[in-house]
């Protein structure tokens, strides 16, 4: 098990990151949260979760642990693998998932791509007492993430499946929250700006 790699980041995608460790160039994917808060060149410490397939060796990277014991407890639900697991995360926080099954909310979990209202009533079911309690804490502010946001928002909004007209759109819908950052001196922060994406395009469905 490969708890955590550390080392400084040698080339960055719009789903995954590669860190040097030891001289060798471990590919972690990452959700776009995480990922924001990434640079080349810098030192990073990413919690790892080892995927292993038959036909594959595949690790994910989280910004924290708490963010890594969510991911792989989300995946003792029957029909949720890795990349579903990773896209939950990618909208809503460990405690934001936390206070969602706390509450049986379906709204939250249907915003997720992939889960309907159907697979959202099933995972209620399922892992309503496996996540704990909500910590009431919003975790450390994700790093502010590079001027090229709108490509990296598109291509996350690409990667979780949908389409590249619906990307366009929602990117375009994020505009006004992005410029009132920019506005109080602040950098658009690609994790929240996916979540504002991902709740634009659950109420044009």
């Amino acid at each position: 098990m490969i708890a955590f790699v550390s080392g400084p980041v040698a080339a960055l995608a719009p789903d995954a990151a590669v860190v040097e460790v030891g001289g060798i160039g471990m590919a972690v994917q990452c959700s776009p949260g995480t990922l924001s808060g990434l640079r080349v060149g810098q030192q990073a410490r990413l919690a790892t979760s080892l995927v292993v397939r038959e036909d594959s060796l595949t690790l994910y990277g989280f910004a924290d642990d708490d963010e890594r014991q969510t991911f792989e407890l989300l995946q003792t639900a029957s029909g949720v693998g890795p990349r579903l697991a990773q896209a939950m995360l990618a909208v809503h926080s460990p405690d934001a998932l936390r206070r969602a099954f706390a509450a049986g909310d379906e709204k939250a979990l249907t915003a997720v791509p992939g889960i309907g209202k159907k697979g959202a009533q099933k995972l209620l079911l399922e892992l309503k007492d496996r996540l704990g309690k909500p910590v009431g804490s919003a975790g450390p502010a994700a790093a502010p993430a590079a001027a090229g946001w709108r490509d990296q928002l598109h291509a996350a909004l690409v990667g979780l499946g949908y389409a590249a007209r619906e990307a366009d759109e929602a990117v375009e819908a994020v505009v006004p929250k992005a410029e009132a950052v920019a506005a109080d001196g602040g950098q658009p922060q690609v994790g929240q700006l996916l979540r504002a994406a991902l709740q634009t395009l659950n109420r044009a469905r």
